[in-house]
């Protein structure tokens, strides 16, 4: 089966920057997509996981652990490792792992076999989506439709890295590192303010309406569905460019600088809005950075912050009740900018 290329998606900028920026650094937190269907949301993750680099695993883990990384390893494998066992290794390209809407908690986190663990004494864990999706991405459409649980298990999960199951007194836990996508019709119901402020980023999709780019967009996905080999050899520089550009920026991330004043203007960004909490100022200075280091700049601007501001913050901002309009992140930014030209 063939996958429709990153680089031939036409418009949606704002969506491929969000996804890009997670696949750089899953630490941002995850993306939530909101918009209307048939546009190109699917694709555009399915896309994105062909185009990153392949993946070593340990063959017969159920994990996916890396071979090479004992800190980010199973106790399974770490237990392997250290008793001297020679780890067998097979390459694959990253998962995409779909969440259906009517998973249960079990599906999800996995489960414990709790008779045999108090007859024989030990652990038996069937793993759920999370073990699936650990070093992957976790696909979760229309989001706003799954029990409020289980979204907060996914994003606790998403946030520690860590999926711990816990049965009557047994415990276990592995590895749930992965990048999480979810996608929303505002239309069909909307998420807890408090379960989307943990999403690190959103972003607004819209049908789009400039003609040209429309009549592009039809164009080339009969293109890809008449002959896709010849579809994808056209892009292949494109992609592989791409691919080039994002395992650089994960090298270089960990070493671009905020300075100072690029620091403060975050603080000011959030203060200006209003944002509870300090979440949302992590997330800018992480998507910032890595935002730079996807430029290839080893210092953020403050123009990167703008950039990412909206993303960042636009799903933070307070709504009350029978509020006609609320301040935007647009206003926040124009605000913000007033005040520092002032203060020279």
């Amino acid at each position: 089966m063939y996958t429709y290329p990153f680089s031939a998606i036409v418009g949606q900028e704002e969506m491929k920057l969000a996804l890009i920026l997670n696949a750089i650094l899953p630490a941002i937190g995850g993306v939530l997509i909101r918009g209307e269907k048939g546009t190109a949301k699917s694709t555009a993750v399915r896309a994105l996981a062909a185009v990153l680099p392949e993946l070593a695993v340990v063959s017969d883990c159920p994990f996916s652990c890396p071979p090479d990384q004992p800190e980010a390893m199973c106790s399974t494998c770490r237990k392997r490792l250290d008793q001297g066992e020679t780890l067998q290794v097979s390459h694959r390209r990253m998962r995409v792992v779909d969440l259906p809407i009517n998973s249960s908690e079990d599906r999800v986190v996995g489960t414990l076999d709790i008779e045999h663990a108090l007859r024989e004494g030990q652990r038996r864990f069937e793993p759920g989506v999370l073990a699936d999706a650990n070093r992957g991405i976790l696909y979760v459409d229309e989001v706003n439709l799954l029990d409020d649980y289980v979204v907060d298990v996914l994003l606790d999960a998403a946030a520690m890295g860590v999926n711990i199951v816990e049965r009557e007194g047994v415990s276990f836990s592995h590895p749930a590192r992965f990048m999480l996508v979810g996608t929303m019709n505002p239309e069909e119901g909307d998420l807890r303010p408090q379960l989307t402020d943990r999403f690190g980023l959103c972003v607004e999709i819209r049908s789009i309406h400039n003609v040209q780019q429309r009549v592009e967009i039809v164009e080339l996905r009969e293109h890809f569905e008449a002959d896709p080999q010849a579809f994808l050899a056209e892009y292949f520089t494109a992609e592989q460019d791409l691919s080039s550009r994002i395992t650089r920026a994960a090298q270089l991330q960990k070493q671009v600088i905020v300075p100072h004043e690029v620091a403060e203007l975050i603080a000011l960004i959030n203060i200006e809005l209003d944002i509870d909490g300090h979440r949302g100022d992590i997330v800018m200075r992480r998507a910032a950075q890595t935002y730079a280091a996807y430029l290839g700049l080893e210092r953020v601007t403050p123009e990167h912050v703008y950039t990412i501001a909206p993303m960042a913050l636009a799903h933070r901002l307070k709504r009350f009740p029978l509020q006609q309009s609320s301040r935007t992140v647009s206003d926040a930014l124009n605000a913000v900018k007033k005040k520092l030209a002032y203060s020279e």
